[in-house]
């Protein structure tokens, strides 16, 4: 795993998430999805000396790479996946804190590591898992599963209309020669979607990637089951604020920012990034920020 010694990630509406976060000298905060350290830095900035911001992240080298880059703010980094936020601030002797946030997006340092198939012409082994010592690897996914199973996974979770025919010629390939990386499988996919104005902007392989990542991460459950206990983590009027990147996940937070009675939404639409941001960081361009306040 190739570790970088400076994360070359842009976090995402810094300025959005602190107005919508408001965090204060003396209090305490949860990155749940550290990454590149970018967002925790800016918390903790604010939250100064005499404040808290505990930084999670699933991936190994993401939490090496932000305890060095972080040394010397208020910071506690720990690898945990932020579905089990109670556990670990039970473990850090918190009984609540003033806010939490959620960066669902992929971190441009995960991309760049092309040991991991993250990145769609990457040699290495077709691995997508956040943690690569929890589930299972999407090389075996992609070669375990029966073709409707394939098919109906690359549509329920990249909702990717072309799911059939993809599944139909990864089956077919891999009968010839398993596949492994995520060149190959880029190739398949590139072969099997019909070019359209769409695919010369955006790679034709983005949302099977997107499918096989969320399935072999657990992604929308870890969302579900962190929406659903936020709450307990979060003080009388402490802040939830999530970004997401697609419609799978911006929906399920819309409906329990909506739907459950512990949470106050303060969007009433998702926030974007400004034209000014997304001309300058690309990857911001899909990015929907929600906040909700515990009631």
């Amino acid at each position: 795993m190739d570790i970088p010694l400076r994360s070359e990630h842009v976090p995402v509406m810094v300025d959005e998430v602190l107005a919508g976060l408001a965090p204060r000298p003396g209090q305490t905060f949860v990155d749940g999805t550290l990454g590149g350290g970018g967002h925790t830095r800016a918390i903790a900035e604010q939250v100064g000396s005499g404040g808290l911001v505990v930084a999670l992240d699933r991936d190994p080298a993401a939490v090496e790479a932000a305890a060095a880059s972080l040394a010397g703010l208020p910071v506690r980094v720990v690898q945990a996946n932020y579905r089990n936020l109670r556990e670990v601030l039970a473990e850090q002797g918190l009984p609540a804190v003033n806010g939490i946030l959620l960066d669902l997006g992929l971190s441009s340092d995960q991309l760049q590591d092309r040991s991991r198939g993250f990145s769609f012409d990457a040699d290495g082994p077709l691995d997508l898992r956040f943690d690569p010592d929890e589930g299972e690897p999407a090389w075996q996914l992609v070669n375990r599963l029966r073709e409707a199973q394939l098919a109906d996974l690359i549509y329920e979770f990249g909702e990717e209309r072309h799911s059939r025919r993809i599944a139909r010629r990864i089956v077919e390939q891999r009968q010839k020669q398993r596949i492994e990386t995520a060149g190959q499988l880029a190739d398949i996919v590139r072969r099997a979607v019909p070019r359209t104005a769409d695919s010369r902007r955006i790679n034709p392989a983005t949302r099977t990637f997107q499918a096989l990542r969320i399935a072999v991460n657990d992604e929308l459950g870890a969302l579900d089951t962190a929406l659903r206990e936020a709450p307990e983590c979060l003080v009388a009027g402490g802040r939830l604020a999530v970004i997401s990147f697609h419609s799978l996940e911006d929906r399920r937070v819309k409906e329990a920012f909506r739907g459950d009675p512990r949470y106050e939404p303060l969007t009433k639409k998702p926030l974007r990034p400004t034209e000014r941001e997304m001309a300058a960081n690309p990857r911001a361009r899909s990015a929907k920020l929600r906040v909700a306040a515990r009631r």
